[in-house]
């Protein structure tokens, strides 16, 4: 790697992109229009929708996985889990910065020989937990410091797309990478459910985290519903908190911040709310500022890591109670 090429202030960082479906359509953009970053390159397996989405953002279209890591300081791997990975190893061997999506690989073998070689090659390895950008996650971890209950809903209507893995890696994960950047605690035990309603993997899932300090969170993922909802409510010595992620608002009755309530005894009631604020865009930025100024890796391997294992552990309570529900007659086998 050329430390060189990544002074302060003095070079833009030179993007590639693997994966031209919905969210490396996304990255592509974001990446065109990002402030400290060149988009050079993408690439996919399938030619013609690779060239759609490099015309649309401006780029060229590599022909291979080794030819777009030549072009470019730094990859966003937005392909499905499966190739996380084997692609997001190359580059890091190859000595690129790499932006992984969510989950940060298919296995805990794999995240953690990723982490391995991020560390080997001092390359920045950023996971790709949307939400830590967010206003309101900010919001939240500045008002709250020992969240004693939350209470996490992401729900949405079916697509076909994400149905490829469990509705924990589509979704849920969100909330299990917030929570655990919430709680200081090592989980002591997962208890969970779940079935699988329109694809072949569980589509709809509820899971209890006990922490060992304490704190217990329910999250509920859902991609066969009505309606989108993205809310958390927290409940802590501070106060109770509610954020709503698609409303992009919050909400906190404490003692501390906001206005009075009358005849409450002192309860005060704050609200916020945000206007634009582009979770993604600032995504980008900050990964920019990690392999360009140093800046610190606000969701490492380690967080994706920690993110993953409970993901893995929620699938594991779910697959026990799901054999105790066949064996009860409850579901069919």
């Amino acid at each position: 790697m050329n430390s060189d090429a990544y002074e302060t202030g003095k070079h833009m960082l030179k993007v590639g992109i693997v994966g031209a479906g919905h969210f490396g359509r996304f990255h592509a953009l974001k990446a065109r229009d990002c402030k400290r970053e060149a988009l050079i390159a993408l690439f996919d397996p399938d030619p013609a929708r690779a060239r759609l989405v490099a015309e649309e953002a401006g780029c060229l279209q590599a022909e291979s996985l080794e030819d777009l890591i030549k072009q470019v300081d730094a990859v966003i791997v937005a392909a499905p889990a499966e190739h996380h990975f084997p692609v997001a190893s190359a580059c890091l061997k190859a000595g690129r910065h790499v932006l992984v999506e969510k989950p940060i690989a298919a296995t805990l073998e794999e995240a953690e020989a990723l982490a391995a070689l991020a560390r080997e090659t001092g390359c920045i390895l950023q996971v790709g937990h949307l939400l830590r950008y967010s206003a309101e996650h900010r919001a939240i971890s500045e008002r709250i410091g020992k969240p004693l209950y939350i209470e996490a809903t992401r729900i949405a209507p079916f697509k076909p797309r994400g149905t490829d893995v469990s509705v924990i890696l589509d979704l849920m994960i969100h909330d299990l990478d917030l929570v655990l950047s919430l709680v200081d605690s090592p989980i002591e035990s997962i208890d969970a459910v779940g079935v699988a309603v329109s694809s072949q993997h569980e589509d709809i899932s509820n899971a209890r985290v006990r922490f060992v300090n304490g704190c217990v969170a329910s999250i509920s993922a859902s991609r066969i519903s009505l309606k989108t909802e993205r809310r958390m409510r927290v409940f802590s010595e501070e106060g109770y908190l509610s954020a709503d992620f698609m409303q992009q608002e919050l909400t906190m009755i404490g003692r501390k911040r906001g206005l009075p309530l009358p005849g409450t005894g002192g309860f005060k009631r704050e609200a916020m709310r945000w206007k634009d604020c582009d979770n993604l865009a600032a995504e980008h930025d900050a990964f920019a500022a990690a392999c360009l100024d140093g800046a610190p890796v606000l969701v490492d391997a380690e967080a994706g890591i920690r993110a993953l294992d409970a993901a893995i552990r929620v699938k594991s309570s779910m697959d026990l109670s799901r054999r105790t529900m066949e064996l009860s007659g409850l579901i069919q086998a």
